[in-house]
């Protein structure tokens, strides 16, 4: 399989930036995975160990596993970038901050208490190391889940990428290399109204009944991008259910086959936020690749019309 390339002749990178083990796998898991198959490098910033999570999963809730949760998420963390098929995962090193005003939120080792530019100057390295010409990362949202690792991802990111490309910033981060398009992963309105009808439709109570409840963050309207993924979902389950403490296999993510989701909706969505290149779309029309305007031949990547309707 040949290495797809930039217009400049540079392979095809792409750096997912997210806050805790698990995120990588409910969010943007299935396009990783299929860019992963295509030949492009896929790195994935974890920047927190998760060490304040819940244990979601009765069968795995034992003194054992609390007493040893930072390492048994770590190692959850590779078995399911290893099923997505990251090419290479970084932790930026910090603690998971913990929700508002809970004893994790206070420690001067979280990510949220970290100093602004020493977490920015982390990423940067990163970026650099890795060369990608996309980054995933987080819109920022203070209302629907407002969790303050999920808000200071958002909060590096933006200025991450900004700077990567600036040599007279962080000289000591690595030769500089200047990212060409920046996304915001979620889910759109589109996606929750299909998979709480489905439940609906199959008699079941619907687990994003409260989500609607809650109000949808105002991005979940907007998306630019949808990648086509039905193909790869199962590689996404895996990797969920790589994440025993997190995932019950009977439970919320897992309630819906895989056949059925390619039935409904099989796109993962994407907010193109930053660009420094012309993607060749129109205002209205949606992107079926995050590599648009960038790759040097076109994407293997069937159009998706209609998508976004």
């Amino acid at each position: 399989m040949d290495t797809p390339l930039d217009r400049t002749g540079a392979p095809l990178s792409l750096l997912s930036v997210h806050a805790h083990p698990d995120d990588e796998a409910s969010k943007g898991a299935a396009t990783v995975a299929r860019y992963a198959d295509e030949g492009v490098h896929t790195a994935l910033v974890c920047c927190t160990g998760g060490e304040a999570g819940d244990i979601l999963n009765p069968a795995v809730d034992t003194p054992e596993v609390r007493a040893d949760l930072a390492r048994v998420r770590l190692q959850e963390l590779q078995n399911s970038a290893a099923a997505i098929g990251y090419a290479s995962v970084h932790l930026l090193g910090y603690h998971d901050s913990g929700m508002p005003d809970s004893e994790h939120n206070h420690r001067p080792d979280n990510f949220a208490n970290a100093p602004l530019d020493e977490a920015v100057e982390r990423l940067v390295r990163l970026i650099r190391l890795e060369r990608p010409q996309v980054i995933v990362t987080y819109a920022e949202d203070r209302t629907f889940y407002p969790h303050p690792d999920h808000i200071r991802v958002h909060e590096i990111s933006l200025p991450a990428f900004d700077l990567a490309g600036d040599p007279a910033a962080f000289p000591d981060a690595g030769p500089a290399w200047e990212p060409q398009k920046l996304y915001y992963t979620g889910f759109s309105r589109r996606r929750v109204q299909a998979l709480h009808e489905e439940h609906l439709r199959r008699g079941e109570e619907s687990p994003f009944a409260h989500w609607f409840e809650r109000e949808l963050p105002e991005h979940s309207e907007h998306f630019t991008t949808f990648v086509e993924v039905g193909d790869w979902l199962h590689r996404r389950r895996a990797a969920l259910l790589a994440h025993r403490t997190q995932v019950d296999p009977a439970g919320f993510w897992m309630r819906l086959p895989d056949d059925t989701i390619r039935a409904i909706f099989p796109w993962e969505e994407y907010l193109l936020a930053r660009t420094r290149v012309d993607a060749g779309v129109g205002d209205g029309d949606t992107e079926d690749d995050l590599f648009a305007g960038v790759r040097a031949t076109p994407a293997p990547i069937g159009r998706t019309a209609g998508a976004a309707q």
